[in-house]
């Protein structure tokens, strides 16, 4: 249950600064002349008037879920114990009600979030896991009245989903900002339903942009430092011109409440999802058909690339737009249609925004030298299931090179380790503290695919081959399904 405590009073670092500078100028006054009248002070700004603006488009959201939709949960949110970073990174709209009862396998689950109204019809924006599971959906307006709301779209890889309720007079609502211009620094103000507390406003700044926490494939997230707690979800972030820059998705905690780390989804990424939403109700993105990694300095001085820049393919899909094209393992996609790569998150953003149909341009790096490939870009395929592949009855025999413990990948493995049929490679099965590869992205389970290009299907021709490359070698590494590249580099004696 909730615990309430007093506790220092936080606030934000102008404020600090004038109520410190006002106070060492009122001391240093009555220090150097008591006889002086006091300075005139200036009050500090308010946000009332921005509040009063945009207030009343913002709502909050009460979500009946379907029967058992929370069955498979493990309710530790509410428990407050510490957790990996990745697990920090939490959808925080399943608070329940304040005085609900706790919840219980098979019962409905009331969940709370927030959204905001976009145009006077009555289309209101949210995050998507925030209605994933809804039977039932009401829109609760700042004077407690209820509206019942259909979905119109959602989108699961952005984390955003379209709304509408019907009202018989124009609804108040706010507009879109250019969240491209909002710098780290700039004064923001979350508006949302934290802990089912409903018009809650908070404020604080922009702390980071392009924020990547590995919620899905195209994450590209303002940090915000305000506070933003669970219920939260799906409210907006406005600028001081009372404009929404951001839609808030996440937070980091330990604790399950607000440590001023949060992530919000920026305006210019929002908008065409929600366009599209309203006309289509769902998405449409380019693909490429490549499996990507960050290209690191020890793998841009294997690749001989003159800088770590880029996305590394690490495997290419079979039929797809890139194996089309002919853009092969080992490559590095340095821009797409004429925009620089980066960072490797880039990639996915433009391709998924890429019109489908269209030609486009990719530019690769290969075998040490610049590279130029036509593409048209195709829709993402829905994912298929893997088959499942025969159990064979194998003892696989180890081999041992540079500290690695090496099997053959026979189908029982396979199966066991959840890979698919056609992969082909050669299993580590553990790796010793001293070997050159301790400490590198390679563990017990992954599958090594090729060595310096070359592929490897035996422990004894991975280990040949180990004992003949000299100081850096370029791993190729399956790791349940998803391609990545390892580079060992090894200092020469003395």
């Amino acid at each position: 249950m909730p615990v309430f405590t007093r506790c220092l009073q936080t606030r934000p670092l102008g404020v600090f600064l004038a109520l410190f500078y006002l106070t060492l100028a009122g001391a240093l006054t009555a220090c150097d002349d008591v006889h002086s009248a006091p300075a005139a002070q200036s009050p500090l700004p308010s946000f009332a008037p921005l509040v009063d603006k945009v207030m009343p488009a913002v709502v909050s959201i009460a979500v009946r879920e379907k029967p058992g939709a929370a069955e498979d949960e493990q309710d530790d949110e509410d428990q407050g114990a510490p957790m990996p970073f990745d697990e920090f990174l939490r959808r925080f709209f399943g608070q329940q009600a304040p005085g609900a009862a706790p919840t219980l396998p098979a019962l409905r689950r009331i969940a709370l979030g927030s959204g905001f109204i976009i145009d006077p019809a009555g289309y209101i924006v949210t995050d998507d896991h925030v209605i994933i599971d809804a039977e039932r959906v009401t829109v609760l307006f700042q004077d407690q009245s209820a509206h019942p709301a259909r979905i119109v779209g959602r989108d699961e890889l952005t984390d955003l989903a379209l709304l509408k309720i019907e009202s018989a007079t124009p609804l108040p609502y706010v507009g879109w900002g250019d969240s491209d211009a909002v710098r780290v620094g700039d004064w923001v103000m979350p508006i949302g339903n934290p802990f089912g507390l409903g018009g809650t406003v908070g404020f604080g700044i922009v702390s980071a942009r392009g924020r990547d926490i590995h919620a899905g494939p195209y994450d590209d997230f303002l940090q915000i430092d305000a506070s933003i707690n669970r219920g939260n979800s799906g409210g907006p972030t406005f600028d001081l011109a009372g404009q929404v820059i951001g839609i808030n998705t996440a937070i980091y905690t330990p604790s399950g409440g607000s440590v001023g780390v949060g992530f919000a989804i920026p305006s210019n990424r929002a908008k065409p999802i929600i366009d599209e939403l309203r006309v289509h109700g769902h998405i449409e993105r380019g693909w490429l058909g490549v499996q990507i990694q960050e290209v690191t300095p020890e793998l841009a001085k294997a690749l001989h690339l003159p800088e770590a820049t880029g996305a590394l393919v690490a495997g290419v899909s079979p039929g797809g737009l890139a194996a089309k094209a002919g853009i092969r393992s080992g490559d590095v996609i340095r821009a797409f249609n004429g925009h620089a790569i980066e960072r490797v998150h880039d990639l996915p953003l433009l391709t998924a925004a890429a019109p489908i149909g269209r030609s486009a341009t990719v530019d690769l790096w290969r075998n040490g030298k610049p590279l130029s490939l036509p593409v048209i870009v195709e829709r993402l395929p829905e994912q298929s299931a893997a088959a499942t592949p025969t159990p064979e009855p194998q003892q696989p025999q180890e081999v041992t090179a540079l500290g690695l413990s090496l099997a053959p990948l026979t189908d029982a493995l396979r199966q066991r380790l959840d890979l698919s049929k056609g992969l082909k490679g050669v299993l580590v099965t553990g790796i010793d503290t001293g070997s050159p590869f301790a400490g590198l992205d390679l563990a017990p389970g992954d599958v090594i695919q090729s060595i310096d290009h070359q592929p490897v299907t035996t422990p004894q021709q991975l280990a040949r081959k180990l004992a003949e490359a000299r100081d850096n070698a370029l791993l190729l590494v399956n790791r349940q399904g998803t391609a990545h590249y390892v580079a060992l580099t090894r200092r020469k004696p003395g």
